[in-house]
């Protein structure tokens, strides 16, 4: 039987690594999963943006992904409402646009996970983006961390 290959953005967290070296395992096993091509990355203008700006072993890292395993999305209209309507209920400040951005294009390219290691403004508030696209009925968006995405699918990955 075939293994279903998963879309997932990647928040910037991602790419820089785990926060603390007790996630780094989890970060490993994350990246090798998509050098193995069981997961197809979904990256953004804001994504290569955030990164362009990021340290160079960053860059380096974002750039060693074979173009084979990235899904590119473009901003939309639609995307910068979404982003922008996350800001005025309050899911987060208008300091974390970026962030709102992440999910509305998650949201709209449909991926099957958004992953990311930033606890406090997008995974743990994953229920309020949710609440947000429910609304609009838009679906819902899987908000993970890697290591809760990696054990959801540790029979598959």
């Amino acid at each position: 039987m075939n293994k279903r290959i998963e879309r997932v953005y990647v928040g910037t967290t991602v790419v820089y690594g785990a926060p603390a070296k007790k996630f780094s395992l989890d970060s490993r096993r994350f990246w090798e999963a998509v050098r193995r091509c069981e997961i197809i990355i979904i990256a953004s203008a804001v994504l290569a943006e955030e990164i362009e700006r990021a340290p160079q072993r960053v860059q380096e890292l974002y750039r060693m992904i074979p173009e084979s395993q990235i899904e590119r999305v473009e901003s939309t209209e639609g995307s910068d409402a979404l982003a922008d309507r996350y800001i005025a209920e309050c899911v987060v400040g208008k300091t974390h646009l970026n962030d709102c951005k992440h999910i509305a294009l998650a949201t709209l390219a449909r991926a099957d996970a958004l992953v990311s290691w930033n606890f406090g403004d997008i995974v743990y508030r994953r229920a309020g983006y949710n609440d947000v696209n429910e609304i609009l009925g838009y679906p819902g968006i899987v908000i993970q961390t890697p290591k809760q995405f990696i054990e959801a699918h540790h029979d598959e990955i």
